[in-house]
């Protein structure tokens, strides 16, 4: 199905670095980028361009308009979102959205990796002192920084900042020209080296998807589309909200597989019964 096609990569952050090889030697694919469209007009993390709509409806549209700009049928987009992590206290994370689509054959693939390795930050910085702890909490040089005159001031905004001597210049300046200056982690990941390593786990697990076929009849993509709840109690056996299959539904053909027990343990802890721990 893809042997010898060539793959548009939708990205100007040289996203392509890590996602080409990959599919490339795996998919027999011949990887190529453009500037035929700029996916920053769907939104930018310095917030200059807000992104209207929630990641998965961007990085589809990002996904289709590369295509039509580029008149192809097979393209594979990223997007990235970052904030406070769902379930971990207190600490920042990277969830990143990959996509494939390839509209000749009626196949889109979709897979999300949740990752705390992320630098992910921003703050109000008064002192050079300040700026230089934030810096290096921050991981730069090595990792790019930006600067604005508060969080939501576009009027000047400094971006892809990856050396000291810059780092103070602009502070001065933004101090002396609007008495205040707001730093954050430059989140582009061609500035961002530690994203990049999330969005080539992301490919890595497109691959994965990509590869894996339906039984039945072979198209791509069988992947996990439903968790079905209820493993039971080990003490009442009474089912619990933990998972107890994944159902795997083909994308052509709406062939079901379920496959029990996804993290090999066929009771739960009763710390997690509602009727053993209410």
């Amino acid at each position: 199905m893809f042997l010898n096609r060539k793959l548009l990569i939708a990205t100007k952050h040289d996203k392509e670095k890590v996602i080409a090889p990959i599919f490339e030697q795996e998919l027999g694919v011949k990887c190529f980028v453009t500037d035929l469209f700029d996916t920053d007009t769907l939104g930018t993390f310095s917030g200059e361009v807000q992104r209207k709509d929630d990641a998965l409806t961007t990085l589809r549209k990002k996904c289709i308009l590369a295509m039509e700009k580029n008149q192809f049928d097979l393209v594979i987009s990223s997007e990235g979102s970052f904030g406070a992590h769902p379930s971990v206290f207190f600490a920042s994370a990277d969830d990143e959205l990959m996509m494939l689509i390839d509209s000749k054959n009626k196949l889109e693939i979709v897979v999300r990796e949740l990752s705390l390795e992320t630098n992910f930050n921003a703050s109000k910085i008064t002192s050079q002192t300040e700026l230089i702890e934030f810096a290096n909490r921050a991981k730069f040089p090595s990792h790019a920084l930006i600067m604005k005159p508060s969080e939501n001031n576009y009027s000047r905004v400094v971006k892809g900042i990856t050396d000291w001597n810059d780092l103070k210049m602009n502070f001065e300046n933004f101090i002396n020209e609007y008495g205040t200056v707001y730093v954050e982690t430059d989140m582009r990941a061609n500035f961002n080296p530690s994203r990049m390593e999330v969005i080539e786990k992301t490919a890595k697990k497109l691959l994965d998807a990509v590869l894996s076929k339906c039984p039945k009849c072979e198209f791509p993509g069988f992947v996990v589309t439903n968790a079905v709840s209820g493993l039971p109690c080990s003490w009442c056996n009474n089912p619990t909200k933990s998972t107890l299959s994944f159902l795997y539904t083909c994308k052509k053909c709406d062939f079901t597989k379920e496959a029990l027990y996804p993290h090999n343990k066929t009771k739960e802890d009763p710390a997690y019964c509602d009727f053993c721990n209410p």
